[in-house]
């Protein structure tokens, strides 16, 4: 097998398959730029939506909400028994250097998620504790939605 020294640009007619995978790659592109979540949060003026994690025990739902670089004080928590409305900011720490140039891909400014919960909670009895970045969330369930029975028909 003989080696062949492959040059791309030599002539015109090879310069058309770069051409495609370059439009592709900004296509590609494009539609990443639509489809990422923080995308339209910048747009309405927030900087980002924390991720969340949810679980439903019998007796409580557990939230956890990931926010990081934030003091708790920068964090609120507002809750109805169907909902949970978490909202925060995240300052900027201007730095200045001379003769450089800094670059940041730090997410700055306001955030609001609201989760809609799978069940009514006693929204005056939740718990919040925040550490490490992580805000966890204890909702008790509703009285009413512990003692609930659901029959269900067989057949």
């Amino acid at each position: 097998m003989a080696l062949i020294r492959w040059e791309p640009f030599r002539d015109i007619e090879r310069l058309e398959p770069f051409r495609e995978i370059d439009t592709l790659q900004r296509q590609m592109n494009r539609l990443f730029e639509r489809l990422m979540p923080t995308d339209g949060a910048e747009r309405m003026g927030f900087a980002f939506i924390p991720a969340a994690e949810i679980e439903e025990k019998e007796d409580a739902i557990h939230l956890k909400l990931e926010v990081p670089g934030l003091e708790s004080k920068d964090i609120t928590v507002e809750a109805t028994p169907d909902a949970i409305v978490i909202s925060g900011e995240r300052k900027s720490e201007t730095t200045t250097e001379e003769g450089g140039v800094t670059r940041s891909e730090f997410r700055y400014g306001r955030f609001q998620r609201e989760i809609p919960l799978p069940c009514q909670i006693q929204n005056e009895k939740v718990q919040a504790e925040y550490k490490n970045g992580i805000l966890r969330l204890t909702l008790p369930k509703a009285e009413s939605e512990r003692q609930k029975v659901v029959k269900v028909n067989v057949g």
